[in-house]
């Protein structure tokens, strides 16, 4: 015999998700509370912390894993439909980006790890590839970056003509390039290989000298300047 769904309102008021969070502070909220709180409603068997729990425990409890689902995988779990599946993939990129803009302005780049930190939130779980340039002053400090191209799983095209016309509008001393492989094998492809000697070479034509190409996964990167490639 099935045990009856007891409603989050017949809860102590401190167990309550909403209740806890004012009483209690956020930090004290467990990873399925505050998604309880994002989706307010659970389904005729769970109740919203039910139903939270379940979702994370089939992403391994692995928030970064959730992130990289969709509305239609959401959208199969009873009680969840595109509203709530948009809302919680809304509250995950934002906390992507909160991650992503936090000390990037002005920071000093002193080695390819630097470069990692910025870009692996914004890049690491994409399953598509991108391209972005990080411009430089005189310092090595990061005037701005900028998405060059868009491409699918297995490439994205970058125009040289589009990459130094950005630094030459930013003003840039330097720049250092970087994109993604969703597939995880963060070595160079023979095209990547070109596709930086062209760059390098060209930077040094206009003064503005390519310092670095990174190629950014999930989990690790590959440095062109680490390798000796640059």
């Amino acid at each position: 015999m099935q045990t009856p769904r007891i409603p989050i309102k017949a809860w102590a008021e401190e167990d309550r998700p909403r209740e806890k969070f004012m009483l209690k502070g956020r930090h004290t909220l467990s990873d399925a509370e505050l998604l309880a709180i994002l989706i307010g409603t659970g389904n005729v068997e769970e109740t919203a912390v039910e139903l939270s729990r379940r979702i994370l425990q089939e992403n391994e409890n692995n928030l970064y894993k959730l992130s990289r689902t969709n509305v239609q995988e959401l959208s199969r779990f009873k009680g969840i439909g595109s509203t709530k599946a948009i809302t919680i993939l809304a509250a995950l990129e934002l906390g992507k980006r909160r991650k992503e803009s936090l000390d990037t302005e002005r920071k000093k780049i002193t080695s390819s790890q630097d470069v990692m930190d910025i870009f692996q939130p914004l890049l690491g779980d994409l399953l598509h590839e991108e391209f972005w340039i990080l411009f430089l002053n005189r310092a090595n400090r990061v005037i701005n970056k900028q998405q060059i191209s868009i491409g699918g799983m297995s490439g994205t095209v970058a125009d040289p003509r589009m990459i130094f016309k950005a630094a030459l509008d930013q003003k840039a001393v330097s720049i250092i390039l970087c994109h993604n492989h969703p597939s995880g094998n963060n070595q160079p492809s023979q095209s990547d290989i070109q596709l930086t000697r062209n760059l390098f070479e060209a930077g040094k034509v206009l003064e503005i000298m390519v310092l670095d190409h990174l190629i950014i996964t999930q989990g690790s990167f590959y440095s062109f300047a680490d390798e000796g490639l640059l």
